[in-house]
């Protein structure tokens, strides 16, 4: 019998706000942290996932001070990310009161930083978030050096599919799929994976994407990109593996509510956790 689903809200932190915006430009205010995480362990959220998301770019380190103060408030797991490069600082949000640490640029410059942290702390408490957007270069490239035997075209068109860092800001060679499968192999426990062109959109999840890493890996995935209504959720649980679906302007500004998106999904068929 398979994992009831979680339903996990994001609060994107810039300055001490909760922001949001599309396609991971466009900022707008979208309200204060620790009175937004009260709100969701209140309703019902099965999660809360913290990223600082300049920390990397300010090049500073995640704002301790607010994780303790939203940890305060909270009786649900809570997964803070940004701008953690060592085990020090990890070590420093989870004494804080986060559950897990998630990384992203850090990884991607120095891979052996996910065997570290899970080392120390244990892979249960490593979240790895992958920033991917489509690149049509990338997937012509690869689908002139498709031979007909070797692969299927969706797994050639799926190589478009490239990994960002830097808050989605800078490019990097890396291949999605590889670089969730290298993620799983180094120890982490758990994968956020959001994707840049769904972002903020609210026309659906990246299911195609989303599928291909979720069984293809072992560890949990948590799709992030995209979602805007229970259907879309619907989509993501009935079409996929991943274990939970993220979201954040949904949530913030009311459209759909943590109970309501519940209710919609039992509905459906979907096992969420009450």
């Amino acid at each position: 019998m398979s994992l009831k689903k979680r339903i996990i809200p994001c609060l994107d932190i810039k300055d001490g706000r909760t922001v949001k915006g599309i396609n991971f430009v466009g900022l707008r205010d979208a309200g204060d942290p620790v009175e937004l995480a009260k709100q969701y362990a209140a309703q019902g959220a099965d999660e809360l996932c913290f990223l600082d998301i300049t920390a990397t770019i300010e090049k500073r380190d995640t704002l301790v001070p607010l994780v303790r103060e939203i940890a305060a408030v909270l009786n649900i797991p809570f997964t803070v990310g940004g701008g953690i490069n060592d085990v020090a600082l990890a070590k420093e949000i989870i004494k804080a009161g986060a559950d897990k640490i998630a990384i992203n640029s850090a990884a991607v410059k120095r891979p052996e930083l996910i065997s570290e942290l899970a080392a120390e702390l244990g892979s249960q408490c490593i979240v790895v978030a992958v920033d991917t957007k489509h690149s049509q270069e990338s997937e012509d490239l690869a689908d002139s050096k498709r031979k007909p035997s070797e692969s299927t075209p969706t797994d050639f068109r799926l190589r478009g599919n490239k990994v960002y860092v830097a808050g989605g800001r800078v490019e990097t060679e890396l291949e999605t799929i590889s670089w969730c499968q290298e993620i799983e192999r180094l120890g982490a426990g758990e994968i956020l994976l959001t994707s840049m062109d769904h972002d903020g959109t609210k026309n659906g999840f990246a299911l195609e994407l989303t599928d291909a890493i979720s069984r293809k890996l072992s560890i949990p995935i948590i799709a992030s990109g995209g979602g805007g209504t229970s259907a879309h959720f619907a989509d993501l649980f009935k079409d996929t593996e991943a274990s939970a679906g993220l979201a954040a302007s949904i949530f913030h500004f009311g459209e759909l509510p943590v109970p309501e998106l519940k209710k919609q999904l039992a509905a459906a068929g979907v096992a969420v956790r009450n």
